[in-house]
């Protein structure tokens, strides 16, 4: 029984190609190829497939794979004009790429790309990438007045980042339940809140919320130039119709392909249609790191009691004042927090903040294994364990956020 996206013929028609310099070089792509369409493809190379694509035999084609490494790097312009070829006879285009700069991928994506993937080919990821282009709904406009606010850019929204230092001391799950108790804790306020998940590769606020990946998504971080508020609403989803979403891409891309301009682009967008935009970071530190951190009002930095926190709070902390960037900005939240009768934990948060020389000013309880199950309900703690002792911690944190801005807000004002 076939698994192929493509409807099979008796007689099969040409339906895909292969676009390269020399396709036997990616001879997983050609197993791919046959598995998922048989004999029902054919094989350009460069300097044909651009002419070929404006031609009436190239009407039946449902897609092109571009297969390319490092050496195809300084002939660009031709796979430029390949890509501008199919999306000008409405042919959907799979890059194909083996050790290409992301800068040279980026490029590429934002000419036309639909999807892209590695190479060596993961076990049935052509197929699924053939799947996603021959079933993506071409985008509709929304009518006016469907779903979401429009935006307006008449908002001076308060950005505020939520940064691991540490893997998996919660830094994803405190970003996902303070933007949706601000976005909740008035229910006759316009307030409106945007969660951001800024980690591209294994970004997991989606899941937190039960909120699918859109491919909508890389395709506007790919062209931030020619983004406006109408294409940056529509990348975003919206939960329980209080919390904007901008999640991760569907697919796991470089950190380093969005650049530090793309990054301010969306951040700023983001500023100006909303009163809070949540950030939830990767914990790696890339070079758009800075310009999150140059614009956030307040950076929360999440660690536990253990070493692995202590040594990367110094290494940060160094790191940030070499450069004379900002450390005053960072918020130190301490999650699994000793509780109010261990004596001995609470001594040993002090000597911490101390040998540090940080302040930790908000102190997260550990909230057991209901808090890992609401993740897995796809629902924040409000929904789903409401009397936790966790999530009762950050409502608190999201009123005194509230309150600092409302009053920040009264004395400008004033």
């Amino acid at each position: 029984m076939s698994t192929s996206p493509v409807v099979q013929h008796d007689s099969p028609s040409i339906v895909a190609c292969t676009i390269s310099r020399d396709v036997q070089i990616f001879d997983l792509l050609i197993e791919d190829m046959e598995s998922a369409l048989g004999d029902s493809w054919g094989d350009l190379s460069f300097e044909d497939a651009a002419s070929f694509l404006g031609q009436p035999e190239a009407q039946s084609l449902q897609f092109v794979t571009i297969a390319m490494d490092a050496d195809d790097e300084d002939n660009l312009a031709t796979v430029s004009a390949v890509i501008a070829a199919a999306k000008e006879a409405k042919i959907k285009v799979i890059l194909i790429a083996e050790d290409v700069s992301p800068s040279a991928l980026h490029q590429l994506l934002r000419e036309g790309g639909d999807e892209f993937v590695p190479y060596p080919l993961p076990e049935n990821e052509l197929a699924r990438a053939i799947e996603r282009v021959l079933t993506a709904e071409d985008p509709v406009a929304p009518t006016e007045g469907e779903g979401k606010f429009k935006a307006v850019g008449d908002r001076s929204g308060v950005v505020i980042p939520v940064h691991g230092l540490a893997g998996g001391v919660g830094a994803t799950m405190l970003a996902v339940n303070l933007a949706w108790e601000l976005a909740t804790l008035d229910k006759n306020s316009d307030t409106k809140v945007c969660l951001i998940d800024l980690d591209f590769q294994f970004g997991t606020a989606s899941t937190y919320l039960d909120l699918p990946r859109r491919e909508a998504v890389l395709e506007m971080l790919t062209d931030t130039e020619s983004m406006d508020s109408e294409a940056f609403m529509q990348a975003l989803l919206t939960y329980g119709e209080k919390l904007h979403v901008l999640t991760s891409p569907t697919d796991m891309i470089p950190l380093d392909m969005i650049t530090p301009e793309d990054i301010e682009r969306v951040v700023e967008m983001a500023r100006v249609n909303f009163d809070y935009v949540i950030i939830d970071m990767p914990s790696t530190m890339v070079e758009w790191s800075q310009t999150v951190l140059e614009m956030a009002h307040v950076y929360f930095a999440l660690i536990e009691l253990d070493m692995r926190s202590a040594q990367n709070t110094l290494r940060l902390k160094r790191a940030l004042q070499s450069e004379d960037l900002p450390f005053e900005k960072l918020r130190f939240v301490l999650n699994r927090a000793p509780g109010f009768t261990d004596l001995n934990g609470k001594s040993r948060v002090k000597r911490l903040s101390e040998s540090l020389g940080i302040s930790i000013e908000v102190l997260l309880p550990d909230g057991g294994k209901p808090v890992a199950q609401s993740a897995d309900h796809g629902a924040p703690m409000a929904e789903t364990i409401g009397k936790n002792p966790l999530r009762k911690e950050i409502v608190k944190l999201a009123k005194s956020v509230d309150e600092v801005n409302q009053a920040e807000a009264t004395e400008a004002r004033a």
